[in-house]
């Protein structure tokens, strides 16, 4: 289904709640994606604000891919409520967040 793991996911949604500290390690983590991740990565922040259905997967992954014109991590930075939406994301297409995070801590 996914190319990118629920842990990366996760790991971004973590670090956009520690920007004002992490912010480059954040940028950093972003830039090392491959753009097929990155592109997934924008989709599933997209869902996780509504701009999409959980449906909707594959047509907001190539939305994304179709419409990258600034460097993901710059967009997905520039993002107000960032972590929310990761993590809202990653709920609608049944993937606990919760669970993935506690993980990582």
């Amino acid at each position: 289904m996914l190319e990118i793991s629920p842990g990366k996911v996760a790991q971004v949604a973590v670090m956009g709640r520690e920007l004002y500290r992490a912010e480059g390690e954040l940028r950093a983590f972003i830039d090392r994606m491959d753009e097929d991740e990155q592109a997934e990565l924008v989709a599933i922040m997209w869902i996780g604000r509504g701009s999409f259905d959980s449906d909707d997967l594959a047509e907001a992954i190539a939305t994304a891919r179709a419409e990258a014109t600034t460097p993901c991590a710059d967009y997905l930075i520039g993002t107000p409520h960032l972590s929310d939406h990761l993590e809202n994301g990653l709920d609608a297409l049944g993937i606990s967040a919760s669970d993935i995070e506690d993980e990582l801590m």
